[in-house]
């Protein structure tokens, strides 16, 4: 009998069909599903359609699948990706078969689809230097495999996208049985260009790690180079034509452009702490909380709040990186969950072009404790996530404003109110972030307080 496999991240969408999928395949007598800590309803989909859903014991898809091995009850093991749905119906069957006839001890899939381009421009050069052997795979990087339980238990899992390349390179250097089994046609989401700088890096080191370990008699130096300034010169390439684009970078304002958060600072000089503390350990629904922690500054005055505003510790050297960008071509503002008051205020301050935020409201420059949340961070059919108020519904209001495609957008932050926005763009940055997620799941971590390096990346 067989066991899938499916480690799964946010995938509400796509996870009952490849569960389903799976069950109704002959020989398949268990369904695991190893989720990544998703924030959306993959798990419960997941069980709701028959399949065994354990959690990850440390983010990334390496453990994901380590865990998936050792809880799986039968020998023979193919995993999927919880992206695509439908799958070509002989998928399973065609990635099993060669085990069950032994016909190999490891079976990698193929598809009908054009190769992505970290395979083309960084893996299968790569490969061609140190493995050339394995340029006889179509899709080296593809997660869509089968094997053997007692063999996956000898391998390490790599925890980044290096992993299924990693995992194929140790089956050729164990002399396993390996064959390549085309499976069809099937497409899946690619990843916005300016995301694939940490996923190029990640397998090109699991590649070139593998080759010192093992001695390789290909690793060569002197060819390493000449790869090397290939890559420069597309890099050169990409850069110019980046300077045609049309381009955002979006900042959150509390704990990223600013030190500390606007209403902490406002209870520690109206003396407010214990009922923020208060409202923020009871409250769950993020529309009530935000309107209940505006009540608080009722009765302040606009100019008590613009001086506080004044006194925030703005990153140094933020304004000098905020007009370079500009320079570059880059519409750059601010999206916040604070007060428009106070972006505003900010953004004047750093001469950015826009900052979207709640509006707190005033009777004769008196804040009446009431706020309103504007309909631009409303879910609505063009939402990206299923949550009642996102960041990026504003990100995406900002981005038909100003006619910039998604994969244009930079986005930088440090907080679970960011996570969407740091997903979903095609940059999304992480700063001296204390969150777990947020760092897991960021292209970029910057763990400076500074945002020197964002010029690096926002060519």
């Amino acid at each position: 009998m067989i066991t899938v496999i499916i480690p799964t991240l946010n995938e509400e969408e796509h996870i009952a069909g490849v569960v389903k999928f799976a069950k109704r395949q002959p020989n398949v007598s268990e369904v695991i599903v190893v989720d990544d800590k998703s924030l959306d309803k993959t798990v419960s989909i997941a069980l709701q359609n028959g399949a065994k859903v354990i959690t990850s014991t440390k983010l990334g898809k390496g453990s994901s699948m380590k865990d998936g091995i050792l809880c799986a009850q039968n020998d023979i093991i193919a995993f999927l990706d919880g992206d695509i749905d439908p799958y070509p119906h002989y998928t399973i069957k065609l990635l099993t078969d060669p085990l069950i006839q032994d016909e190999a001890e490891f079976v990698k899939s193929s598809f009908n689809r054009n190769a992505g381009r970290v395979t083309e421009l960084v893996a299968k050069p790569l490969l061609s230097i140190f493995f050339p052997e394995l340029l006889r795979f179509s899709q080296p990087l593809s997660g869509m495999i089968a094997g053997r339980k007692s063999l996956f238990m000898q391998l390490d899992f790599r925890e980044d996208y290096g992993v299924d390349i990693s995992i194929l390179i140790d089956m050729y250097l164990m002399h396993v049985r390996v064959k390549e089994v085309e499976i069809g046609y099937l497409e899946n989401k690619s990843k916005p260009w300016q995301a694939l700088g940490k996923m190029s890096k990640e397998v090109a080191q699991a590649i070139i790690l593998k080759a010192a370990s093992s001695k390789n008699p290909h690793y060569n130096f002197e060819e390493l180079g000449a790869l090397n300034e290939i890559r420069s010169q597309m890099e050169f390439a990409l850069e110019n034509q980046l300077n045609t684009l049309d381009k955002l970078v979006v900042f959150d304002m509390d704990n990223t452009l600013v030190e500390g958060r606007f209403i902490d600072i406002c209870a520690n000089k109206f003396e407010f702490k214990k009922e923020l503390m208060n409202i923020r350990s009871s409250e769950t629904d993020v529309i009530i909380l935000t309107k209940r922690i505006a009540t608080l500054l009722k009765g302040k005055s606009f100019n008590e709040l613009i001086a506080l505003a004044d006194n925030l510790p703005i990153i140094k050297g933020t304004k000098e990186i905020v007009t370079e960008l500009k320079s570059r071509g880059y519409i750059v503002g601010i999206i916040s969950d604070s007060y428009d008051c106070i972006t505003s205020h900010i953004k004047n301050k750093l001469g950015m072009d826009f900052s979207l935020s709640n509006e707190l409201e005033f009777s004769k420059s008196i804040c009446t404790g009431e706020v309103k949340i504007p309909s631009f961070l409303f879910n609505n059919p063009a939402s990206l996530c299923k949550h009642s108020v996102c960041k990026t519904n504003a990100m995406l209001s900002i981005l038909g404003k100003y006619k910039i495609m998604l994969e244009n957008a930079i986005t930088i932050g440090d907080s679970m109110n960011d996570l969407c926005m740091i997903k979903e763009a095609g940059l999304g940055i992480s700063f001296c972030s204390k969150d777990e997620l947020v760092n897991h799941y960021a292209d970029v971590i910057i763990s400076d307080h500074s945002f020197s390096e964002l010029l690096n990346l926002a060519k």
